[in-house]
């Protein structure tokens, strides 16, 4: 299944979408009456468990073999796709220099020693960073003016739990999504953390769908692409990262809970700006495109305040 968050123009109200195909499904419209039963947001769709997911899908995969209903097909003109958790609960985890080619590039451009992490480097970004699909990102040069990009493969956790075992990680993921770790460069750099220069508003552009875990296969085998203004910046796939999606949920559940609804930004491969020659930070009214194999494409616009 191929969750998403939306509302209509004439309604702000969040909604559950599916996307079949190119179409999307209001999911309570299309599966009608009785409809009581039917989650009203994905966050809590997550949080109803397995079971409930297994129910939902097996009654959308049946409403699908029958005309919808009238409603079920919102027009694309009247929708605003959200983020599919606009709101998470808790900070999104992050992780740094998970890509080795990425931590070459970083410490090329800090003029500092290569070192590869021997553990998964943790950080996280603030709930309200979080951003729709295809939203704006504001940016007040008083602020920064180095702001960069990160594709990122996006783990939703659907199971909780704490010391999970390598070979039982996989079991807790809901799905995946494609998240743009925007970042400010020199705030970063001025805090001494990344806390900061990862958490302004509107700097976590996030969708634009979540794809459940048994629809999108094996998560070190996509493509993961970062265009700006239609120009390939990065290109890599999830292979090549040094920790793998069940090794960095084993080492973030231990001695620590994870919950149903936890977002993990699973780290960006090389083209990062800062790390080109000469850097390349972006510019207002840059159109940048961050797409994942299998999941779909962010198109996001730098908008300067």
């Amino acid at each position: 299944m191929r969750y998403a968050t939306f509302s209509l123009t004439t309604d702000p109200t969040e909604r559950l979408g599916l996307l079949s195909g190119d179409t999307l499904f209001d999911v309570h419209a299309l599966l009608g009456p009785p409809s009581s039963a039917v989650p009203h947001t994905l966050s809590e769709l997550i949080r109803e468990g397995r079971a409930s997911w297994t129910r939902l899908a097996a009654r959308i995969a049946e409403a699908l073999t029958h005309d919808p209903p009238a409603g079920a097909k919102p027009q694309a003109d009247t929708v605003r796709w959200h983020a599919p958790i606009p709101r998470p609960a808790k900070n999104v985890v992050c992780l740094g220099l998970n890509y080795s080619s990425h931590a070459k590039e970083s410490a090329q451009a800090r003029g500092r020693e290569l070192k590869i992490p021997d553990f998964p480097v943790f950080f996280t970004k603030s709930p309200t960073s979080v951003n729709g699909p295809y939203d704006r990102i504001e940016w007040d040069p008083s602020m920064t003016r180095q702001v960069d990009y990160e594709a990122e493969l996006g783990v939703v956790i659907g199971v909780g739990g704490r010391n999970i075992p390598r070979a039982k990680a996989i079991e807790h993921v809901f799905g995946y999504t494609v998240i743009n770790d925007v970042s400010a460069r020199d705030l970063q750099q001025r805090h001494l953390q990344w806390f900061k220069g990862k958490s302004l508003d509107g700097f976590c552009p996030m969708g634009p769908v979540v794809v459940t875990a048994d629809e999108f296969g094996d998560p070190q085998a996509k493509a993961l692409t970062l265009r700006v203004n239609g120009v390939q910046k990065q290109h890599s796939t999830t292979a090549n990262m040094i920790f793998s999606v069940d090794v960095i949920i084993e080492q973030l559940s231990q001695g620590m809970t994870i919950e149903p609804g936890d977002i993990i930004a699973t780290g960006t491969p090389e083209g990062v700006g800062l790390g080109r020659t000469p850097q390349e930070f972006l510019k207002n009214g840059d159109i940048v495109e961050t797409e994942i194999e299998g999941i779909g494409i962010l198109r996001n616009t730098l908008v300067e305040l």
